[in-house]
Order: structure tokens, then sequence, then C-alpha cells
């Protein structure tokens, strides 16, 4: 494998949770860019923690977590940088109830504009301040967009992301009138609006009822035939055969199989694995 063309390493990844609680015992997985890696297995065996560690919204207990080459698990990283590329869609949409449509989507590439800019014009507040004192003058740092720019330019591709998705209409009401088909795919796109180099998307459907499925699968398989980088941890095995490049079989936190969809689904060697589709297909 090119290591060039890896987004995403995990080395021996461990998570424990209170004495005895081992959900994650050495997890060792790469994901190329471009490719679509499905996570299947039990409820239990440590899917949704693996990919809550992925984005580091849970500390591993061991083991390392390379993205675009830099250990995110390692304390001295600053996550916050890397959370700009890693999308996360969520079961339960986690949008905010306050806030309308529009402002959800707009929400985290504002705030990130805005931090930067803050950021920069204090330190050019205090280089000025000492270059009274200097006779060779320190370059200030630049500063490309104002907090006006940054808003309008947030706002644009928010409305772009909703016109794709069909729900331009929907820019100013509350998530509360949406429904549940409706509120993953804002969830969606609100994660596509930071520009992420890998999107993560924990059992997108499982909350959703049965005639809303197909709305969001069909804006994930959409994205995926765009080339995005997507790690999926679902139930929807038609989805799955379809989409994934590589299959991923879970089970009491350590990776038992892997492969094609077609060496998962028509041909699996593992005794574990055998029994799970026995009960999903």
């Amino acid at each position: 494998m090119n290591e060039n063309n890896i987004i995403l390493k995990v080395e021996g990844l461990k998570k424990s949770f209170g004495d005895g609680n081992d959900v994650l015992k050495g997890i060792n997985l790469t994901v190329k860019q471009g490719e679509k890696v499905v996570i299947l297995g039990a409820s239990g065996s440590g899917k949704s923690t693996l990919l809550r560690c992925l984005n580091c919204m849970e500390d591993p207990t061991g083991g390392s977590i390379y993205f675009n080459g830099e250990d995110i698990a390692d304390m001295k990283t600053d996550i916050n940088k890397h959370r700009e590329h890693i999308g996360m869609v969520f079961q339960q949409f986690n949008l905010f109830n306050n806030k309308t449509v529009l402002e959800n989507i707009m929400m985290a590439p504002v705030h990130i504009g805005v931090t930067k800019y803050r950021k920069r014009a204090v330190k050019n507040f205090f280089i000025k301040l000492t270059n009274v004192f200097k006779k060779n003058k320190s370059e200030l740092i630049p500063i490309e967009k104002t907090v006006k720019e940054i808003k309008a330019e947030a706002e644009e591709r928010a409305y772009a992301l909703l016109r794709r998705i069909g729900l331009e209409e929907k820019a100013e009401v509350y998530p509360s009138t949406l429904s549940g088909g409706q509120k993953q795919r804002i969830a969606i796109v609100r994660a596509l609006a930071m520009n992420p180099d890998v999107m993560l998307f924990d059992e997108p459907t499982s909350a959703l009822d049965p005639e809303m499925v197909g709305e969001v699968l069909d804006l994930i398989k959409t994205l995926a035939d765009e080339g995005m980088t997507m790690v999926v941890v679902t139930h929807e095995m038609g989805f799955a055969r379809e989409v994934a490049d590589r299959i991923i079989f879970v089970d009491e936190g350590v990776i038992k199989e892997e492969g094609t969809p077609a060496e998962i689904f028509d041909n699996p060697k593992d005794a574990r694995l055998k029994d799970f589709l026995s009960k999903v297909l």
C-alpha cells in the first residue's frame, strides 16, 4: 500500500472504560484517500467506540491514530486543528434546536474562521506595539478575510449545500419542524460545510423511520461516488455491499475479518462473521 495515499492509519488502538471493560483490544486499520470503508458488527462490539476514537471524541487508552501523518492520539497534538478536517455524523442528528437550519450549517465554519481572525488580529496588535521600539520592524500576519466576509462566505456555502439536497426552503426554519430524514441530511451537509478530508458516519440511519432511510443513504452514496473518503458504521447490508470498497467486521473489540464486499458476504471465513450474517441477511 502506498503510504502517501493513506489518510488514516490506526496502530494498536485500545480503549477501556473502567476496570476490566476493554472495548477495543488492539485495532490496526488503514484508510486510503477516497476509500469507502464500512464497519460491521453486533451491538456492543466496539464499532461506535472505534469511530469516536478516530475523531478523538474518546481518548484512546493505548495505540496511535495517524491522520494525514500526524498522531492525533498524542496528547501534545492540537486535536481541534485536525477536527476541522474530519466530519462526523451521528445517529441522533445532534442539531441545535434553538438555531435555524442555516445557523446550524454556518456555525462551525464561522466559529473557526472568526477565531483564527481574532488570534491573528491580537498577534498583529502586539507586533505593532513591539515595532514601536524596534529598528527592524516585524511583518504583520496576513489577514485575508474580515469577519463580515467570513460570515458571508459561510452563508453562501450553506445555501449551496441546502440547494444540493433540495432543502433550500428550510434555511430559516428550526430543526424541530423537520422530518428525521431531513434532519439527518442537514446534519450531513453541516459536516460538509467544513470541506472535510474524511467523513465518519455512526449508524446514520438507525434513528430513522424505514421510509426515510433511502433519502439519507442516497446522499451518502452520492458523496461516495464523488470520491469522498468515508468510514461508515451501519446495519444496512445492501448499502454496505453496494458502496464499500472494503468491509471490516469487528467483534469483541478486535477486527475478526476484512475484505471486499464479495469476500465478506459471499465467502466469509470467520465463524462469528458467519453467525452475524446469518442473522442480518
